[in-house]
């Protein structure tokens, strides 16, 4: 049997790293960042935490079960809407039981405005009754349990346990894998090779507010499709500098 792989001692060493999933334990050691790659990330998660010391979450909610259910309701769709639904959706419906025995419609009614709605409707009956059926309505805490819900893969579970019970964990989302593209911290699309391969550069401690930061930075500095990058504070780092961006002059006339 080969030997397992040895941790790099920043995860080794993690007050955090006993809230690390299984599944990720075993991704980060079978990853060998050079000692460069990883005092990059570090430099790039220092200025975002200048830039955001208070990032945090966007989605409105008041326990761990609201925020599920307003991570689902973000697929394809703004914050600002998702949080302008909740509110409506929660009275109607303010417990898991109430929103699995739903009469047909109603939560689509309610949720028609945040766009693929039926779909949407269906993740969350479906996870309110694995939550009071499976779980007795106590939202679990194990990434593993919460993918089990409809609707929750890791990134919403990341969502779920970096914002409402405080662990660390990295959210990725499309701001999350455009940002972390064009640093050049990783060349993988897929969002669970993304979240093993940053995982690997930064210690569990640091994740939780590097991805926020990373989330915000794309709304507002590098954005999809017009980036600031004369304005940029990662900038020194960012090896789309001097190649794709172009000079305000040329960009005028362009």
């Amino acid at each position: 049997m080969p030997p397992k792989p040895k941790l790099d001692p920043m995860h080794a060493e993690s007050p955090q790293w006993q809230h690390v999933d299984d599944r990720l334990k075993s991704e980060i050691a079978a990853r060998k960042p050079k000692p460069a790659e990883r005092q990059r990330a570090a430099a790039i998660a220092d200025l975002l935490e200048e830039e955001f010391p208070k990032a945090f979450c966007a989605l409105h909610f008041s326990n761990s079960f609201e925020l599920l259910a307003a991570t689902i309701l973000s697929a394809q769709c703004t914050d600002e809407r998702v949080n302008m639904t909740t509110p409506e959706l929660f009275r109607r419906f303010p417990t898991p039981r109430h929103l699995m025995e739903s009469e047909p419609g109603a939560i689509e009614e309610v949720i028609r405005s945040t766009g693929f709605f039926n779909a949407k409707a269906k993740s969350l009956r479906e996870a309110s009754r694995t939550l009071v059926e499976d779980f007795g309505g106590k939202m679990p805490v194990a990434i593993e349990d919460l993918t089990r819900f409809r609707g929750s893969g890791r990134k919403t579970a990341n969502v779920v346990r970096m914002h409402a019970y405080g662990l660390p964990g990295l959210s990725v989302d499309t701001h999350f894998t455009r940002i972390t593209q064009r640093l050049g911290l990783t060349k993988a699309t897929d969002p669970e090779k993304i979240e093993f391969e940053i995982a690997a550069l930064l210690p569990p401690e640091r994740w939780t507010l590097f991805a926020d930061g990373v989330i915000l930075h794309g709304r507002k500095t590098c954005q999809a499709r017009a980036p600031k990058c004369e304005a940029c504070r990662l900038a020194p780092l960012c090896p789309r500098i001097g190649v794709e961006v172009k000079s305000p002059a040329k960009r005028k006339s362009s």
